[in-house]
């Protein structure tokens, strides 16, 4: 590499004096590059323009920094509720610092189980879960608990022993499901009759639903001349498709019947299409649960009573807030209830969100 200064002596000029005037040169070029190094280093996460990037601006201005990942097995994401669960908790979380990683158990208590272990293979700083089965599914948790990641329920809980589960955040499924049997004396009026409930048995929340309903139908007709009888409960998988097949049977069965309860809306949706089929839509009341934009609509044009509706938005943000507020050293209640609200054909009729 060339020298950044020769030593060229002029004609007459003392040796030293070429000397003295290269180093006077070399210490200008040093006190230059120092300074140059200073102005890029002030530079630095501005953009060309000399104004902060977006991503630096934002980060000041919500004061948000990576907290880690939450890992979040919902039951499925087949069904509307949990999607809507999902990308509530995701936008929550993101406000917070936090990455998600949402997957679907898709009623498969094995694969939740897997799925479970690789957040734990991962180290996530929580789990959020909607169990497949709250029996079958303490193993896992138990995992979980013993690598230390706190365990978090949405919508159906595990009040299983042996485990640890931080909070349960839910709708109020048995207040839900009484709700659900008031609709009911409410729509078979005086006359009352037969009735079916389309089950999902697997799931908790289900098992609170129906619990309430049969109790405000027994209070019923322990204090009604009207008698209301639950002449079967059949399974509904909590699907359209089965919520068909159950409603057929139980047509097949009763061919007096006169109302049905199923515990979500696609299970409501699938006996609407098995009424219809078999020329009863006129004769047989369903009551539904859950407030699915579809099951709403099914309101409006009157081919569901009414519904329980929850809000699954309001619970995949709440969720976030209990993980934040248990990382800050707070001690939650074992449960946060939401309220349902009972939504029949005249709230339809004014849901703006509705055709």
């Amino acid at each position: 590499m060339p020298s950044l200064c020769k030593t060229v002596r002029p004609v007459g000029l003392p040796a030293g004096a070429a000397a003295t005037g290269c180093a006077k040169t070399l210490k200008q070029t040093a006190v230059i590059l120092i300074a140059s190094s200073f102005l890029l280093c002030a530079g630095c996460g501005q953009s060309e323009n000399g104004r902060d990037s977006a991503e630096s601006r934002l980060a000041r201005e919500t004061n948000v920094t990576s907290q880690g990942t939450i890992g979040v097995s919902l039951l499925t994401l087949d069904n509307p509720f949990f999607k809507v669960i999902g990308d509530n908790l995701t936008a929550a979380a993101r406000k917070h610092g936090y990455e998600t990683i949402v997957v679907s158990g898709d009623k498969d208590v094995a694969k939740q189980s897997n799925q479970i272990k690789d957040f734990i293979v991962r180290k996530v700083s929580a789990i959020v879960l909607s169990p497949c089965d709250s029996k079958s599914i303490v193993p896992v948790i138990q995992e979980a608990n013993k690598a230390g990641i706190p365990v978090f329920t949405v919508d159906i809980p595990c009040h299983e022993p042996d485990v640890k589960i931080v909070t349960q955040v839910a709708s109020d499924n048995l207040g839900g499901g009484k709700e659900a049997g008031h609709a009911m004396i409410e729509a078979l009026g005086a006359a009352g009759g037969p009735v079916a409930i389309l089950h999902f048995k697997q799931a908790e929340s289900c098992l609170l639903r129906v619990q309430g309903f049969r109790e405000v139908i027994e209070h019923h007709n322990a204090t009604s001349a009207s008698k209301i009888d639950i002449v079967t409960e059949l399974e509904s998988g909590g699907a359209k498709d089965m919520g068909y097949k159950a409603a057929e049977d139980a047509l097949q069965a009763h061919g007096d019947l006169r109302g049905i309860f199923a515990i979500n809306d696609p299970a409501a949706l699938g006996a609407r299409a098995a009424l219809e089929k078999a020329g009863k839509a006129d004769q047989v009341f369903i009551v539904g649960f859950d407030g699915q934009p579809e099951g709403k609509q099914a309101i409006k044009d009157g081919k569901i009573y009414a519904d329980p509706i929850q809000f699954p938005d309001k619970m995949g943000a709440e969720i976030v807030t209990a993980i934040v507020r248990y990382s800050r050293g707070e001690t939650l209640p074992p449960q946060i209830l939401i309220p349902t609200s009972l939504y029949r054909q005249a709230d339809a009729a004014a849901d703006p969100e509705l055709r």
